[in-house]
């Protein structure tokens, strides 16, 4: 079992380009943060330094992988992101959700069911690489306020996130969030070991 512990903040933008920015603070690598990009045009796209992005793509393979470092900054409510010339700056609301510690079945069954009823959202399901993964979340804000750029020029207003980004087994909320979660992740036999 391999354990990632952080956030992951899933924001859209009025000009259709979406983001998930994961910040894990442990991992089975270390400390990384990655962005996986859905464009207009539907291409998906992983940045992310070496290690950390193809430790990514291992279980979420995108349609291209970008090696770059993704720096990320929380300071209060404010949370910032910058990889090469895409800079996000958002404003993290208030906890609407706060979670205690429980085992991984519980959130397999009865927090996938009340996931998928409340949000339309999967707590637990399979990459698709093969990868069984339980999402258990201990607080959950809105994204509030949020500008972003790529290269100088401004990618719109904040927006729901419009779907499907089909990056793994589940799509955030459509609502743009900030969620502090722990990530289990159980590889299929023929992967262990390397």
């Amino acid at each position: 079992m391999e354990t990632l512990r952080g956030s992951i903040t899933s924001v859209g933008f009025a000009w259709g380009h979406r983001f998930v920015i994961g910040d894990w603070r442990q991992s089975p690598i270390g400390p990384f943060a990655d962005v996986m990009w859905a464009r207009p045009d539907g291409k998906r796209i992983l940045l992310g330094e070496a290690v950390a992005a193809a430790f990514v793509n291992s279980v979420y393979p995108l349609d291209e992988v970008r090696n770059e470092p993704v720096t990320t900054e929380r300071d209060g409510r404010s949370y910032a992101m910058r990889t090469g010339g895409l800079q996000l700056e958002m404003k993290i609301g208030l906890a609407r959700l706060s979670l205690p510690p429980r085992p991984r079945w519980f959130t397999a069954t009865v927090e996938n069911w009340c996931a998928r009823q409340l949000l339309d959202v999967h707590t637990y399901g399979s990459s698709p690489t093969g990868v069984v993964e339980w999402y258990r979340t201990s607080t959950a804000r809105r994204v509030v306020a949020a500008t972003a750029s790529l290269d100088g020029t401004d990618l719109g207003a904040l927006a729901r996130l419009e779907r499907p980004l089909n990056f793994g087994f589940t799509d955030p909320p459509r609502q743009p969030s900030h969620v502090r979660l722990r990530v289990d992740l159980q590889r299929p036999p023929r992967d262990r070991g390397q």
